[in-house]
């Protein structure tokens, strides 16, 4: 395991490659974090550190989080998150961990709480096709219709597909790409959509699964290493022939007679 970030979602935009083809990025500004703590296997039975995020004011916190920053000497911090690691031997309390983690990183987990849409019905919840529109109902066409089985079992089973609260939960999208890193602003710009509103708080970690895939530049090297291999090997002298269904529609041109086969005629 390795350390993660945290940072804020910005918004949309695209990146340009040298071709011209435009992709499709979202930006988020990563937050630098704060060592706060180190665990070991004597003391704590496992590996770990504790990184810390975002500034609030001291007057937001509870007693108890007073005492524990004031005891660690550190600034109070909003986001605590701890990672597990192999080794804590190049970790110091009190040092700073910024994009710099993620700077040869081509793929990202990213994961932050979708968008809150409110109290939902079940066609838009959950995709139900809803009752008929004309004949046999009335003011129940959007309804999701009966909830239950008879007097036996007598009840509404957990997890049942009704009307509630739709989004605000947290998700999780795997293997996103990293198109670019801005080190000097601490941008970091990922392929495509991720959950969450302007402004919301994003998780990003390294990808947990192996990738073998290339990334978008990398497949646009490959098709300029192709295009310039193949103007290499085509011979400059070389004259298209016709296919046969080309040579089928090219009708035979037809010759105008001359003026002395005219006047023998």
């Amino acid at each position: 395991m390795t350390l993660g970030l945290v940072g804020k979602k910005i918004g949309m935009s695209r990146e340009f490659l040298d071709s011209g083809t435009s992709v499709p990025v979202t930006v988020v500004r990563v937050e630098k974090g704060r060592i706060i703590d180190i665990y070991n296997k004597e003391k704590n039975g496992y590996l770990a550190v504790k990184l810390g995020f975002l500034k609030i004011k001291p007057s937001k916190l509870t007693n108890q989080m007073k005492g524990f920053f004031a005891k660690k000497n550190t600034e109070p911090k909003k986001i605590l998150k701890e990672y597990r690691v192999d080794k804590t031997d190049g970790y110091k309390i009190g040092s700073e961990v910024g994009l710099e983690i993620l700077k040869d990183t081509k793929f990202i987990d990213v994961r932050s709480k979708t968008v809150g849409k409110g109290f939902a019905g079940p066609m838009k919840r959950w995709n139900f096709s809803g009752l008929r529109a004309t004949h046999g109902v009335s003011v129940s066409h959007r309804s999701h219709g009966s909830t239950g089985q008879r007097q036996d079992p007598g009840k509404v089973f957990k997890n049942k597909k009704m009307a509630g609260h739709m989004g605000s939960k947290f998700r999780t999208l795997l293997n996103l790409e990293v198109v670019r890193s801005d080190m000097e602003n601490n941008l970091i710009y990922i392929k495509g959509s991720i959950p969450g509103s302007k402004n919301s708080t994003v998780y990003l970690r390294k990808s947990v699964k192996s990738i073998n895939r290339k990334t978008t530049i990398e497949k646009e090297k490959v098709v300029k290493q192709v295009q310039g291999t193949a103007k290499k090997v085509a011979p400059k002298g070389e004259v298209k022939k016709d296919s046969p269904k080309e040579a089928v529609k090219k009708a035979p041109e037809k010759k105008e007679p001359s003026k002395t086969e005219a006047k023998k005629k």
